[in-house]
């Protein structure tokens, strides 16, 4: 497994919409593995194919894992979708791997139902609420092109998207990751 380095905004690739999955190949299987560990890797909850610079509908999310107790509860979906968003709403304070340091207030659907397809290729549908289901809706919204920062005012998503840039990779991404995030 690798650490993958994670794309920041405003990089065109995180605008994209990621294409279906139609084989779960080994080199899926491969990429939803470092996916896991580059999330861990840098405290994240979720992460999306197109972070780290994969245009393909997959995501991983683990709403259990606390770095001080490495207690893990991953969730990797291949084809993830919501089929129903609850009229009733929740406000988190987002964050998100590629807006390092950033974070803003989000008000998303409280509960979602959603369905995707594991690694071994059997399908699930599950109903969530409180961060599992901010959390699918945040990753899901990776897999159109859009991020937690489109949700906010173009004056405050600018101002976001300078400090980032300013921050240049000091934080946590690997120094030698090539463009297609592996590691050399």
């Amino acid at each position: 497994m690798a650490v993958l380095k994670v794309l920041r905004v405003p990089n065109p690739v995180l605008k994209k919409k990621a294409q279906k999955i139609d084989v779960i190949s080994d080199e899926i299987k491969t990429l939803a593995d470092d996916m896991l560990e580059t999330m861990y890797a840098i405290d994240g909850i979720g992460l999306a194919a197109p972070q780290v610079g994969r245009l393909v509908r997959l995501i991983v999310i683990d709403v259990k894992w606390r770095k001080d107790t490495q207690e893990k509860e991953p969730i990797i979906m291949i084809n993830p979708e919501i089929c129903d968003r609850s009229e009733e709403l929740n406000t988190y304070c987002e964050g998100c791997l590629s807006v390092p340091g950033q974070y803003e207030e989000v008000t998303r659907p409280k509960r979602v139902t959603f369905k995707y397809t594991d690694t071994d290729g059997a399908e699930h549908k599950v109903e969530a609420d409180g961060l599992l289901a901010t959390a699918v809706q945040h990753e899901t919204d990776h897999l159109e092109g859009k991020l937690f920062i489109d949700y906010l005012s173009p004056l405050k998503r600018n101002i976001i998207i300078r400090k980032v840039k300013k921050m240049g990779d000091r934080l946590y991404e690997p120094d030698d990751a090539d463009e297609n995030g592996k590691e050399e």
